[in-house]
């Protein structure tokens, strides 16, 4: 720690949630569930509190940021090589320890009213404090290793979350199917560390950064080490934050409980891959490549998961494929080194998907477990804080102005157009994701709150098991503990997008010269054949002739809106032209309904011949006849001169001393030919 700098205390950060995690996990069986929530509650609040005050002291007393605070040396290994505890603060992790921590603690607060009637409470908030742990040392780590400890820790946090209902296969199956399609990225991120150390000597961020900073741009015609790196970081946080080939655990992670979805697919554990690209941007900016694939995979995964939520009737579902498909957007807007836009979306995201998510809890504690959209609708006056809240969510998503997810997304956008590596191509699909997004998001809403209750027939056939059969009679909204989370995200949802307001649109994007020297692209980090101050020219040429970006925004908001008379045609005011267009179209809508059976696809690519080479090879042929065959004809062996020898023990009196006199025999003729030699 540098004893110049007064003390902030991070390690605290996320400690406070793992001592949480400890008194409940170890004491909170015997608890009752007042104090066990009371417990989750105060250590992850504490954690907040504590993250504002460091943020505030790090803004407001010219303190130097980065901030480093060293508790001691963890690795040690000869002269070349050590990695310390320590952690790291500057304007990418305050942003972040303020966001997980916050917004962590209004889903906490949420899952005191929702899991009130499950079974294992105590174990619930357990795992959530523990996620917080994981994810705070992700985020405020100071090297790339103490980060893939909390990178791991989610990945087993969120395993434990998602099979929470570990009785339920589906339930355990996507936990582990979760666990192991992250150990995929996992492995790209461990071999791109390995690298990291044999080029640079160094895990440490400031090390590795400063090193790769005086390296030579690598263009499309120079591969080389910062190229794989960069490559292989990728792979570990398409596998984090659910992009193509890697996306395919998130939708199953539906299984977990609705805080979890939240928790999961907000601010925490998804984001991780963003933030873990954005804070190796400089690694980026010099492997050319690299920055390529990021936008090519961002944009191909945010229309692929777009499409797939237009089908889908699961109201948690649909939300999964949302959150698949903003991430994309998070990529694309890294992969043209628009760095500060991702993290900007990735912030106003958190705001208005946790609204979404919890709502749609919401939606489900209100409907006693029903999930399916078909069988909704006609709910807003049934439920009118959620209706409210969701809408303002929904609203926040589609890209409407002023709400905070217009100013972020028509940020990406912009620069997918006016980067200078960004293209015309880029910018078409985001924009054509951006209507596809506000159609089956206006579509849940529809679904969901508009026409006339579709659950009547339904409960009679399908009781969900949760206490009611799901009938308007019993129809009910959520207990305040619910409702006051929903209604300071719908705050920020409105709000939060205020920070970030381009000049063009007669703001000053406070956030981007907030986050700046934390991105901060040096001369080398040029695409080549720009010259050094070209990009901070060419964006000052753009706010001086706003003009181009006021076209953009509109063409935005103008795809937003259509989004929504679609919805509204087919889903509110001629709601037969659904079924009869996907009959038209029924080979496409069922590929796309069943997800492109990608799934399946993976099954037959990977699954079944690992089953096939598990159970013909290395079962059949390795264990049981090789290894327990050696072990068995040893056993065979033994006995067979086990059963020669115990003929010697026959019990005869004249058999024994005829051996006798045979022995004896033998040692006086061995005797008598040694005598002789």
């Amino acid at each position: 720690m540098n004893h110049d700098q007064p003390n902030l205390y991070l390690w605290l950060i996320p400690l406070l949630p793992l001592a949480g995690a400890a008194i409940n996990g170890l004491f909170g069986r015997y608890f009752s569930k007042r104090l066990v929530a009371t417990v989750g509650l105060i250590f992850v609040a504490a954690a907040f509190v504590l993250s504002a005050w460091a943020s505030w002291q790090l803004t407001h007393l010219s303190m130097k940021i980065p901030h480093t605070e060293r508790l001691g040396t963890w690795i040690a290994a000869g002269t070349d090589f050590h990695v310390d505890f320590s952690f790291y603060l500057d304007q990418l992790s305050m942003m972040m320890i303020l966001m997980v921590t916050g917004v962590g603690f209004l889903i906490h607060i949420y899952s005191v009213g929702y899991m009130e009637h499950e079974g294992g409470y105590y174990r619930f908030f357990s795992y959530l404090n523990l996620f917080m742990f994981f994810m705070l040392t992700l985020v405020l780590s100071s090297s790339y290793l103490l980060m893939f400890v909390g990178w791991e820790g989610v990945g087993l946090a969120s395993y434990l979350l998602i099979g929470f209902f570990f009785t339920k296969d589906s339930a355990a199956n996507a936990g582990k199917k979760a666990f192991i399609v992250n150990r995929i990225g996992d492995f790209g991120f461990l071999i791109a560390m390995f690298l990291l150390f044999q080029k640079f000597h160094s895990l440490d961020f400031s090390n590795v950064f400063k090193g790769a900073s005086s390296l030579p741009v690598e263009s499309f015609g120079s591969i080389g080490i910062l190229t794989a790196i960069a490559l292989l970081l990728m792979l570990g946080a398409a596998g984090k934050s659910a992009q193509i080939p890697l996306y395919v655990w998130l939708p199953d992670a539906m299984e977990g409980p609705t805080p979890v979805s939240a928790l999961i697919h907000a601010a925490t554990m998804v984001t991780a891959g963003v933030y873990m690209v954005a804070r190796s941007n400089v690694i980026f900016n010099h492997a050319q490549i690299a920055l390529t694939v990021v936008a090519v995979i961002g944009c191909v995964t945010a229309i692929f998961a777009a499409t797939i939520g237009m089908t889908q009737t699961d109201i948690k579902r649909v939300l999964a494929y949302s959150t698949i498909s903003q991430l994309g957007y998070m990529f694309l807007a890294c992969g043209v080194a628009a760095y500060s836009a991702a993290i900007f979306h990735l912030m106003t995201h958190a705001f208005f998907k946790a609204l979404l998510f919890l709502s749609a809890g919401s939606v489900i504690h209100a409907l006693s477990g029903e999930q399916d959209m078909r069988h909704m609708g006609g709910l807003r006056s049934k439920i009118p804080v959620t209706f409210w809240t969701m809408t303002i969510g929904t609203f926040a998503i589609a890209g409407f102005p002023p709400l905070a997810g217009f100013f972020s997304k028509d940020q990406i956008l912009w620069k997918a157009w006016s980067s200078p590596h960004g293209s015309g191509i880029l910018w078409g699909v985001g924009l054509l994701t951006a209507g596809i997004t506000s159609f089956y998001m206006f579509r849940l809403w529809f679904m969901t709150f508009f026409g006339e209750r579709r659950a009547a027939e339904h409960a009679a056939s399908n009781d969900h098991g949760h206490g009611h059969n799901g009938d308007g009679d019993h129809v009910h909204e959520s207990p305040k503990v619910m409702l006051v989370p929903l209604m300071i995200l719908a705050f920020l949802s409105i709000f939060g997008g205020l920070v970030g307001v381009p000049k063009a649109l007669g703001g000053g994007n406070r956030f981007d010269q907030f986050l700046t020297p934390a991105m901060n692209p040096s001369a080398e980090s040029m695409p080549a054949g720009h010259k050094p101050g070209e990009l901070q020219e060419q964006a000052a040429a753009e706010h001086e002739n706003p003009a181009m970006e006021w076209i953009f925004t509109g063409a935005s908001v103008g795809v937003a809106a259509f989004g929504f008379f679609m919805a509204w045609l087919l889903y509110y005011k001629r709601r037969d032209l659904p079924e009869k267009y996907s009959a038209q179209l029924n080979g496409l809508y069922t590929l796309v309904r069943d997800k492109y059976r990608v799934d399946e696809l993976y099954d037959w690519l990977f699954v079944q011949p690992v089953i096939k080479l598990s159970r013909n090879f290395l079962w059949q042929q390795v264990d049981v006849e090789t290894i327990d065959g050696l072990v068995n004809e040893m056993g065979d062996s033994a006995q067979h001169i086990s059963n020669e020898a115990r003929k010697m023990q026959s019990g005869n009196i004249r058999s024994y001393a005829g051996w006798v006199a045979l022995g004896a025999a033998a040692v006086v003729a061995y005797m008598i030919w040694v005598g002789l030699q």
